[in-house]
Formats: structure tokens, C-alpha cells, sequence
């Protein structure tokens, strides 16, 4: 038993925080209140001035696992994930081999069910090997739980292709991810086309490749009836084309939005850091604020890291020839924390909605919620302390992220999930 003394509770529900005991038996929220006393053989902690919040869920991210696990795996995607304090993520399926059958999806569960002290879902290809011409095995898939489909890392180019699979697989209650990107546009995908790609002499990739796929793939899923969710978001006109649509009312449209889009623009990317190389890349310091009221409005369903590890070697390449990506399990709540909670531009409620419930409903989950008989899922964040994001603290197998070595306001301090306390600092 866990009794959490003097806790102020987050809830998708309301900014206030509630101030109460939280008792935790048998994997359970047995009671919450003021005053609770502890049961015989309880063990107590002091939670005053820390919030209680349910853990954190990432439905976008690459664990690598099978074939890159030198960037990632499961066991240490995973452990990266509680150290950030989620608890439950959806793998990303360009893998190697590609996660387009049923063989490989029980390979990468079993796995998970191994080694990963959270619970791991993945999602499935679109297209054999994500090569975008032929279908995917999509109903073995199915059958092992499958519900999100994309060729993330790439888009579905063929359009003919995405609305068969459309029109096949939204009949078994199965939606859509959409990278979204025209690639002979997107060029060499290294940053946004602008004042910075011609102030450092690199080619950059227009928005518009971006934004031409939102509104194909929108418009695709609004002919054949499918729930498409357009990933990382990344300028103003491509949350305003989301919103049109969810504002027309006739089309199953979510969409999310990483940290990163929101924090960082291609002014940071400085001296050719590769830290700040990502797909879609940071675009301006405009697009920052439009994503951020499109996050605040309910434009986004969903906050997603897109956690993208990659090893040191190869990013320590030249800017163009650096891979994209940055991880992003580790340092998303505190960064939340640091950048807009702790400074007033949204609340708690906000990012328990956004991170936490919304994205288990986007699954098909039941939302985590720190609630008298509930399962036990649930965080202990301190936003008084500070975080370091060293090497020593990373449990990533990469290191590829702007917060290297730098600190930022609040930590996660507990996290606890059924009887297990998974993570004490």
C-alpha cells in the first residue's frame, strides 16, 4: 500500500488543483481526501507542493525495434518513457524489417511484453515495406489489436493507394496516420525554406509540401468515410487547413502537435546544429505561436513527441547529411512545464487532456484518471525542482536532443503504475 500525503491533483476537467491524500492499494485508488490516516504496513509519502497528475501517453514514437536497435529499443524506449513519466506509447512501424504483417507485429508485442515495464502498443504500414505501392497484410494485422495505420517517415504517395486502403480498412474500425509531405518538394527535408536556409546555404523545405498532403489526406478520408489524424503538425496554415475541416463537421479529422513545433523555430538551429534537424523541420517564430493557440482552441487532440532517436555518430554528420530527428520522451513534460505552465499560457488541465486522456481515447483506452477506484497510473511532478537533462540522467540509448546538457524548472519524482512504483527520484 502507497499512501501520497498532501498532493494537489491535475485534472483534464478544471485548472484548479485539489489538495487530498491519495491511498493506493492493490493497484488501485482505494480512497482520496483530507487526512487520510495510513493503513498498517502503508508506506508514506510526503507529496506537498508536488501534483498528481495520471501518467502521460505518446502515440507517436520510434523505438527502432527490429533493426535499428542502436539508436533504440523497446527496454530502453521504454525506461526513457517512465524517466519522462509516460506510461503507455504507440510505436511508429518503419522499422527494418517494417511492421506490414501480422508475423512482425507479434514479434514486436512479445517483445514489448518482455521487456517493457509499460504498456507498448504499435501501429502498422499502409504499404508492404511502406514502398507505397501494395497493401499491407491489414487484417492480420487487425487481429492482433492493430488500429493505427501509416507509412509514417515517409506519406502514402500514391493517392489511389491510400483511399483503397481507406475504403478497406475503416470497416474494421482502423484510422489513418499521415506524414504529410510531398517529396519533390520537401528536397533534402533539412530545414524550413526561408531567411535561415539561405542565410546558412541549404536548400530548405517549402511548408507547402506539408501542407498540400494535409488537404489531400483530409479530403481522401472525407470521401471514403475514414478517421485520418494528420502527425507533427508543423506551420500556421496547415492547423488553419485542420481546423477548416473539423469546422465543416463531415469528416473524422485529429491531428497533433510535438513539443518541439511549439518550443523551437529555425533561428535556433544557430551554427548547423543537427539537435534542431527534425521532419517537418522548425519552421518560424509565427508558426510557434499559431500552433500554440491551435493547441490551446482544441485545433490538436493530441500532444506527440515523435521521439526519433539517432546515434551520435550520426548526427555528428554535416547538417544535410545528418538524419532527422530528435528524441523527445525524456524532456516533454518538464519542457511543457518549463515554457508554458510555469509561465501562465495554459494549465495542468491542458496537458493531462492533451497527453494523457485524449491520446488513450485516440487508442481506444480508457483514459487514466486519479479518481476513488481507479487503476493506479499516475505521476508525482515537482515544479519547484529542476532537471538536468545529462547523459547519466537520460535512459535513451541517444542522446540527440536541444535540452543536452541544459536545465530546465521541474522534475518528475514518482511514477507509479498498477503496484509498482516504476520511477522514485
Amino acid at each position: 500500500m502507497l499512501l501520497l500525503q498532501n498532493a494537489r491533483i491535475a485534472s483534464e476537467h478544471t485548472s484548479d488543483l485539489t489538495e487530498a491524500d491519495i491511498l493506493i492499494a492493490g493497484g488501485k485508488i482505494e480512497r482520496i481526501g483530507k487526512g487520510l490516516s495510513a493503513p498498517e504496513g502503508a508506506r508514506v509519502i510526503d507529496a506537498g507542493g508536488k501534483i498528481a497528475m495520471p501518467g502521460m501517453f505518446d502515440a507517436h514514437v520510434h523505438f527502432r525495434e527490429p533493426g535499428f536497435e542502436a539508436k533504440e529499443d523497446i527496454r530502453s524506449g521504454s525506461e526513457a518513457a517512465i524517466n519522462g513519466g509516460v506510461t503507455g506509447v504507440v510505436m511508429m512501424p518503419n522499422t527494418n524489417p517494417s511492421i506490414d504483417s501480422a508475423n512482425v507485429v507479434k514479434q514486436v508485442l512479445e517483445t514489448a511484453k518482455q521487456v517493457s515495464r509499460i504498456p507498448v502498443y504499435t501501429s502498422g504500414c499502409v504499404t508492404k515495406g511502406r514502398h507505397g505501392k501494395e497493401l499491407a497484410a491489414i487484417d492480420g494485422m487487425r487481429s492482433l489489436g492493430v488500429r493505427m495505420l501509416t507509412d509514417d517517415g515517409d506519406t502514402t504517395g500514391d493517392p489511389s493507394v491510400l483511399y483503397r486502403a481507406m475504403q478497406y480498412a475503416t470497416e474494421f474500425g482502423m484510422f489513418f496516420a499521415s506524414h504529410c509531405e510531398v517529396p519533390e518538394l520537401a528536397g533534402p527535408r533539412a530545414l524550413n525554406d526561408g531567411v535561415m536556409s539561405y542565410r546558412l546555404g541549404i536548400k530548405g523545405s517549402p511548408a507547402c509540401a506539408e501542407e498540400i498532403i494535409i488537404d489531400r489526406d483530409i479530403r481522401l478520408a472525407h470521401a471514403t468515410g475514414a478517421h485520418i489524424h494528420i502527425q507533427h503538425v508543423s506551420s500556421k496554415l496547415g492547423m488553419e487547413t485542420i481546423r477548416w475541416w473539423k469546422q465543416r463537421g463531415d469528416v473524422r479529422v485529429t491531428a497533433e502537435v510535438a513539443p518541439h513545433h511549439l518550443l523551437f523555430c529555425d533561428e535556433d538551429i544557430g551554427d548547423y546544429d543537427t539537435h534542431y534537424k527534425m521532419n517537418p523541420p522548425l519552421r518560424t517564430k509565427a508558426d510557434n505561436e499559431a500552433l500554440l493557440e491551435g493547441l490551446i482552441e482544441g485545433v490538436f487532440d493530441l500532444i506527440a513527441t515523435d521521439h526519433a532517436p539517432h546515434t551520435p555518430f550520426e548526427k555528428s554528420q554535416d547538417f544535410v547529411s545528418a538524419p532527422n530527428g530528435i528524441t523527445g520522451l525524456e524532456t516533454a513534460l518538464v519542457s511543457l512545464h518549463d515554457a508554458f505552465v510555469s509561465t501562465g499560457k495554459f494549465g495542468w488541465d491542458l496537458v493531462v487532456k492533451r497527453y494523457s486522456a485524449e491520446p488513450r481515447r485516440f487508442m481506444g483506452l480508457e483514459a487514466a484518471a486519479i479518481e476513488e477506484g481507479s487503476a493506479a497510473d499516475l505521476i508525482l511532478f515537482d515544479p519547484a525542482k529542476e532537471t538536468t537533462f545529462s547523459a547519466g540522467f537520460m535512459k535513451s540509448k541517444s542522446r540527440n536532443t536541444p535540452f543536452l546538457d541544459k536545465t530546465l524548472k521541474g522534475s518528475v519524482d514518482l511514477v507509479v503504475l498498477g503496484e509498482e512504483i516504476l520511477l522514485e527520484r
